[in-house]
């Protein structure tokens, strides 16, 4: 099993590899509205809403329903509970999503 992360320790690794990969990795706040996800990220093109959880924590059930209602306007939404995770999301984005040229 991996090591055991609190979230903020989650999220400074996820602002310094965005830094350093080149990714425009925003906070995300919204006076009116709970849940919703912490960063936004965006990377040629491509916008990712991304959730940071502590080690073994998962979103709640109103955080899954902001997620679930993004996605259901075409975004792109994901969470993550730890620093591999943050690394498989950042290969997704540069990666996987960017598709062929």
């Amino acid at each position: 099993m991996g090591e055991q992360c609190l979230e903020r320790d989650i999220e400074k690794y996820l602002v310094a590899r965005c830094k350093e990969l080149g990714i425009l990795c925003e906070k995300f706040t919204s006076p009116q509205r709970r849940s919703v996800p912490d960063r936004i990220l965006t990377y040629d093109g491509i916008i990712l809403f991304l959730e940071l959880k502590a080690t073994g924590k998962k979103p709640s059930a109103a955080q899954n329903r902001d997620h679930a209602n993004r996605e259901a306007h075409g975004a792109r939404v994901r969470w993550v509970d730890s620093k591999d995770g943050v690394d498989r999301v950042l290969r997704l984005i540069t990666q996987c999503l960017r598709g062929p040229d």
